[in-house]
């Protein structure tokens, strides 16, 4: 039997009202104990409980503070190379950055056959929704933006995109839209990646459910040539801006009982809304495409 391995994880834990106590984990922190290798951080994607608790929680903010707390991490790892003792003051100055809704638990020592497959489980443990508390699957748009993190996490490109673009920026004060991701293609070997470079494309990503109706279609396509038009304006640089659907036969086989390709009222909604999207020059791809989509992000960002 292999040698486990000692490890020790702290808890984060959304608070909205400290007073009371009430708390919701979010994500597990997990580092070998007293080894010299990084630590491991986690958040959860099902953010149901967090809206349970707190009907008026940021989201958006709570995401991005995942990938804050993930870039102060690589400091911690020279740190624990000399022990447990000063891993603890990187841990201090990290919960005194963050708001009062934060906080990290103190350490609990576990046994791990590996560090990746530790993570996994105090996820499941700790963080995620119990299975019977996800009967209904999630559908729409919340599963096709999902499916898309997933795809750019696993090409390792989701850290370098931009996400939650305001719309606002491109077109004028008071648009609500936000793309969900984008980055900025590198054209030059060597060249810095950021979104500020000159020159160059920007390629952005929206989900796009067309499930229940394409009003979501049409106020991409409606707000495109803005978009176009704001972004080679301010950034100098070509939007390229692909909308993520459903495939058709998902629809087709859970909301109609018509075969694919048939007249019925799915299909035709449907080839309305990705017509309507393409006739706004939007490239229009499923969630089955979305594995190729991020390979070629890696390409693009020369990974």
């Amino acid at each position: 039997m292999p040698e486990r391995l000692q490890c020790e994880f702290h808890l984060i834990r959304y608070v909205p009202d400290p007073v009371r106590g009430e708390f919701a984990n979010i994500g597990v922190l997990l580092r070998e104990a007293g080894a010299p290798a990084p630590a491991h951080l986690r958040f959860t994607r099902d953010w149901s409980r967090v809206r349970c608790l707190d009907a008026d929680a940021d989201i958006a903010l709570l995401e991005a503070l995942e990938a804050e707390i993930a870039a102060r991490l690589p400091n911690s790892a020279s740190a624990a190379a000399n022990g447990d003792p000063a891993f603890k003051p990187v841990l201090a100055t990290l919960e005194d950055s963050l708001s009062n809704s934060i906080q990290i638990t103190e350490p609990r020592a576990c046994l791990a056959t590996s560090v990746a497959a530790e993570l996994d489980l105090l996820m499941k443990m700790y963080v995620d929704p119990l299975k019977v508390a996800q009967l209904r699957r999630r559908t729409g748009r919340a599963a096709i933006a999902a499916a898309m993190r997933t795809e750019f996490e696993r090409a390792g490109v989701w850290a370098l995109m931009r996400k939650k673009i305001a719309a606002s920026i491109y077109t004028q004060p008071g648009d609500p839209m936000k793309i969900d991701c984008g980055y900025r293609q590198i054209g030059v070997p060597g060249q810095l990646a950021g979104w500020g470079d000159p020159n160059g494309v920007i390629k952005m990503f929206h989900a796009v459910s067309l499930d229940a109706d394409v009003e979501a279609a049409k106020v991409l396509a409606w707000s495109a040539p803005r978009l176009y038009q704001g972004v080679q304006r301010i950034e100098n640089a070509t939007l390229e801006l692909t909308a993520v659907v459903e495939p058709l036969r998902a629809l087709t086989t859970e909301t109609d009982p018509s075969p694919p390709g048939s007249d019925s009222e799915a299909t035709e909604r449907y080839q309305f809304g990705v017509s309507t999207l393409e006739s706004q020059q939007i490239r229009v791809l499923t969630t089955a495409d979305l594995a190729r989509a991020a390979a070629a992000a890696r390409l693009d960002l020369r990974l």
